[in-house]
């Protein structure tokens, strides 16, 4: 089977980026062929180890890292940043270009059958591998997620709009899709992990509040919640037909900064969100106002359609003391 190329005009992609994408196609495809097998194709479920930040591993996330990493080689890709791995790898010593990537995202859900996927960000190499990623996450060139589930998926963005592929079974090439991928301004869907209600603050357990009040409470609308436990899952709902996705920060002690990683998978999303017309923040700040400060560090992440990210904002920016009044008569926040 030839290689999986987009079918990308310059005027598409940055000058040096081709060769790159192209390469985490091919490797996309063949991940999806090797997902579709399940069992058939290994023991892919299977808990292999610790990443560096001590997360689990399975055999599909270290399958995924070795892949991108040996397909980069060539393609201009100078420093290679996996969340799977300890710390930079150099792989074109005179490579212009700077990976971030979380190879395989959602790995929990391999032996239940849910989407899971691949995200990456693309910045410009720096002299130093801190250089390259310890930098705002609005320098990013380039971002992207491959979502394998029914249909494999790949979302892109270089700062000017989304681009859409759709891998065919058949042929093993992506093809390009002719929809605007846009995310509606406003929905009647949230997504967050409610068993963690007790840890939240209380910005986010009264925005969760409102919303399960429904058209009889200050949002004057009904909702439906939604948990896939797969953020590229997640993304791709919102980014097709919007709602809210929250993974905030909370009191236990290893959620205080947040859970999901600030380099491989809130920037690349955060890139992604913001040119499909949504908003991502922290809860109070736009991520990619954001420096990245460590290659693994964690960051709270709220994102999707822009009128409910606003709305968890200022429940966020309420003072202290007002608190307690304000969410008794939340008329502030009607519709």
């Amino acid at each position: 089977m030839k290689a999986a190329e987009l079918p990308l005009s310059p005027d598409q992609i940055p000058a040096g980026c081709k060769p790159v994408i192209d390469a985490i196609c091919h490797v996309g495809r063949d991940l999806a062929h090797l997902i579709a097998r399940g069992p058939l194709g290994g023991s892919l479920g299977d808990e292999v180890g610790t990443n560096s930040d001590g997360d689990g591993q399975k055999a599909l996330d270290v399958i995924a890292d070795e892949a991108f990493a040996a397909a980069l080689r060539g393609t201009g890709v100078r420093h290679y940043a996996s969340e799977e791995r300890e710390g930079v790898v150099e792989i074109d010593a005179d490579g212009t270009l700077a990976l971030a990537i979380d190879p395989l995202d959602g790995s929990s859900n391999i032996n239940v059958n849910v989407s899971i996927g691949t995200i990456f960000g693309i910045y410009p190499a720096a002299d130093t591998p801190e250089g390259s990623f310890l930098r705002p996450a609005s320098e990013q060139i380039g971002a992207g997620y491959i979502i394998y589930g029914p249909q494999t998926v790949l979302v892109l963005t270089f700062g000017d709009g989304i681009l859409s592929f759709l891998l065919d079974p058949i042929t093993g090439q992506f093809t390009q899709s002719p929809a605007d991928m846009q995310i509606p301004p406003r929905s009647s869907e949230y997504a967050i992990n409610a068993s963690n209600y007790r840890h939240w603050s209380a910005p986010v357990r009264a925005y969760v509040d409102d919303c399960l009040a429904g058209d009889a409470g200050r949002h004057a609308q009904n909702y439906n919640m939604r948990w896939i436990a797969s953020l590229v899952a997640e993304t791709h709902r919102i980014m097709v037909r919007g709602g809210v996705f929250l993974y905030p920060s909370d009191a236990r002690p290893n959620y205080r900064q947040g859970r999901l990683r600030m380099l491989y998978e809130c920037a690349p999303i955060a890139f992604l969100v913001e040119q499909a017309g949504g908003k991502a923040t922290d809860g109070q700040t736009r991520i990619l106002d954001l420096g990245v400060t460590a290659l693994h560090a964690r960051c709270p992440l709220i994102f999707g359609s822009a009128e409910p990210v606003d709305r968890i904002t200022v429940y966020h920016d309420l003072p202290p003391t007002e608190t307690s009044a304000l969410f008794a008569e939340r008329s502030l926040f009607r519709v």
